[in-house]
């Protein structure tokens, strides 16, 4: 996105600075502020991306209009069939128009942006998040605010990517194109996997998180998994005054050939190996 600021961002930018005096009846102001999530809802632009440096860039303003249109939209209530709903922003609509498939029980939330190809089983997706082409959001899943879901990526049954709203400069979660996230599994807090890895069932990831290589036992970071990994859950030792513990941490065991397809056959069996499965 061009770094230079426009019309638009200036103005989310100088009505954000007055947001706790806005409210329904500033028309105006809502209006620019819901021109802003249209871009969202679009894929026109996005909340975050990977910048030239391999760092996540935070578009802060475009978090700003999502917090601005929950100050300005007035709640409503929104009927789907026999359900009823009281919120303040209306559902997505026109998936077959945008080449998205939505199996009953599925939502996802104006401001969001679903790419062709997306699949969503009964789960829900958060405004300003982003799920690129071809991806799952399989059963049971939340795809928090802002988080931001790569091309062809797998978020297998009950898995929780967390939102990351406030403060507006902080990173959302991010998944790489062709990753794999296990069943159950918890990517939180701004916690990034790389492309191409897989995360095995039930691995919690976020900032505080060691990530190890189990071949040296180096620290490789925290809360972020390298591209074109298995990563499983572990725990490592540690000792406190009233004793010893063992605290989360997650394991690199195996580094996958760049652009590797996902076999999933030999995928469990290099996860049954550990005693772990996809």
């Amino acid at each position: 996105m061009d770094p230079t600021p426009g019309p638009l961002e200036r103005d989310i930018e100088a009505l954000y600075e007055r947001i706790s005096e806005l409210g329904p009846s500033d028309k105006e102001a809502l209006a620019r502020v819901e021109e802003a999530i249209g871009l969202l809802d679009s894929g026109e632009a996005r909340v975050a991306e990977i910048g030239p440096d391999d760092e996540v860039v935070v578009h802060e303003w475009l978090k700003k209009a999502i917090l601005l249109v929950f100050a300005l939209r007035e709640l409503q209530t929104i009927e789907v069939g026999p359900f009823e709903y009281a919120d303040r922003l209306p559902l997505k609509r026109d998936f077959a128009a945008s080449g998205v498939r939505v199996v009953p029980g599925g939502s996802a939330r104006w401001g969001s942006y679903l790419a062709p190809g997306v699949v969503l089983m009964p789960s829900y997706v958060n405004i300003g998040a982003y799920v690129g082409e071809r991806s799952m959001v399989d059963t049971w899943e939340t795809v928090g605010s802002c988080a931001q879901i790569g091309a062809r990526v797998h978020l297998s049954g009950g898995v929780g990517i967390g939102g990351v709203l406030e403060p507006p400069n902080a990173v959302p979660v991010v998944i790489g194109d062709d990753a794999m996230i296990g069943s159950r599994s918890m990517v939180t807090q701004g916690a990034r996997v790389g492309e191409g890895s897989v995360l095995s069932e039930g691995t919690i990831l976020n900032p505080g998180i060691p990530v190890i290589d189990a071949e040296t036992g180096e620290e490789l970071s925290r809360g972020v998994v390298p591209p074109w990994c298995v990563a499983v859950p572990a725990n490592r030792k540690r000792r406190y005054p009233g004793g010893e513990f063992f605290l989360p941490c997650v394991l690199v065991i195996r580094r996958l050939t760049t652009g590797e397809r996902h076999d999933k056959s030999q995928l469990n069996e290099i996860l049954r190996q550990h005693g772990v499965s996809a």
